[in-house]
């Protein structure tokens, strides 16, 4: 099955799951349709680790923290929005699909869910952010692409 023709698939699943269509014919055509999503995902599911974004181009990114909005207040990425990740879809028009998006959480597992969703809703240009918030503090937070380029020390 040609990509166009499996997102179109995905869209119809979407509508499916927003209708709350409890028929057993309508889970299973949702059903097929996130299975022919995933088989032409890339491997990644568009994840990206912190070391990867150099700090010049994290302004590059709408960065999304996809926690809740006490979490987000205490600490957050400088830059993201507060988009609680259960509200991605509800909130997609505030999403642009002309720049690359980032979304994060806690460790990573609810914003995958949250960019999952956002893929199968049509946006591609959306990337996920390994082992979260966690992890990018862990790893040096905006300098953590440069941590690890830098020269060893002997």
């Amino acid at each position: 099955m040609q990509p166009t023709r499996k997102i179109l698939a995905l869209f119809a699943a979407l509508s499916i799951f927003s209708a709350a269509c409890s028929s057993a014919s309508a889970n299973d055509e949702a059903v097929k349709a996130m299975e022919e999503y995933l088989d032409f995902v890339d491997y990644g599911g568009a994840t990206i680790f912190p070391e990867q974004i150099p700090k010049e181009d994290w302004r590059k990114f709408h960065v999304i923290d996809a926690r809740d909005k006490d979490q987000y207040t205490k600490e957050h990425i400088p830059g993201a929005v507060n988009l609680e990740w259960r509200q991605v879809i509800a909130q997609r028009q505030s999403i642009p699909k002309d720049k690359p998006v980032l979304i994060y959480c806690n460790t990573g597992s609810l914003s995958a869910q949250a960019g999952f969703a956002l893929r199968i809703a049509g946006y591609d240009n959306v990337r996920i952010l390994q082992g979260g918030f966690a992890e990018w503090k862990t790893k040096g937070g905006l300098d953590a692409a440069s941590k690890v380029t830098a020269a060893a020390k002997h």
